[in-house]
């Protein structure tokens, strides 16, 4: 029994590899497809091992030791084989539970589209990557341009005195003043967009920063569906 554990830990951290490392075309030197028919062709040989051993002592043990690898290999098989929905439901249940969290999802065409769940408070959020630094930004298609409050532009390096409000803007907080700026990079999971307009608002004008067109209207499609906000690059 204890033999049989350990084996059973050595093929589930081996799952673990191939699920972790998905995008990786090489596991311990090994192609991902070469390294995942190790990983379930080990049983196998465990099982003949097995019966070899059980057929010292008598047909009815031998045969429930066989029947006993064959439900464990045919249980890890239909694991590796299922590993990217197990791993698309699994990013799902993250979505749900973790606010901001982006879903990508690979679309019947091949594409990669981002889904985006819908908070208690109506609205959708993301983690949106700025100049290499995440800020958690509101998702507002009536935002002409992607807005940054004064303490998200300090976090990603821009330094708010030394910017010229000369526009004006209507936020939450009322009538306001900000300043233009050009973001080297913006990224929502895999999609990216380089130098994109912005805008910086005055202190105390805007609570959170907003992920508006500048940035929206690059995207191939933008759909809500029920409680799913879904971006197609």
């Amino acid at each position: 029994m204890i033999r049989l554990i350990i084996f059973l830990v050595v093929i589930g951290i081996g799952l673990a590899v191939l699920i972790v490392n998905n995008g990786s075309s090489r596991i311990l030197g090994l192609q991902s497809d070469d390294f995942g028919r190790v990983v379930y062709l080990l049983p196998i040989a465990l099982m003949l091992s097995a019966g070899i051993w059980a057929s010292r002592r008598s047909i009815g043990e031998t045969m429930r030791q066989m029947m006993i690898w064959l439900v464990i290999i045919l249980a890890l098989v239909t694991v590796y084989l299922y590993r990217q929905e197990a791993l698309g439901v699994g990013n799902r249940l993250l979505a749900g539970l973790v606010p901001g969290r982006a879903v990508v999802v690979t679309t019947s065409e091949g594409g990669q589209e981002i889904i985006l769940h819908k908070l208690l408070n109506g609205h959708f959020e993301a983690d949106v990557a700025v100049n290499g630094q995440t800020i958690q930004m509101l998702v507002d298609t009536g935002a002409s341009m992607v807005a940054l409050s004064r303490e998200d532009a300090e976090r990603i390096g821009i330094d708010p005195s030394r910017l010229t409000y000369s526009m004006t803007v209507m936020t939450a907080n009322g009538r306001g003043r900000a300043a233009p700026v050009t973001l080297d990079q913006v990224a929502i999971g895999p999609i990216v967009r380089n130098n994109v307009v912005a805008s910086v608002a005055e202190d105390g004008r805007l609570d959170q920063s907003l992920l508006g067109m500048s940035f929206l209207e690059t995207l191939g499609s933008l759909q809500m569906q029920t409680d799913e906000l879904r971006l197609r690059d």
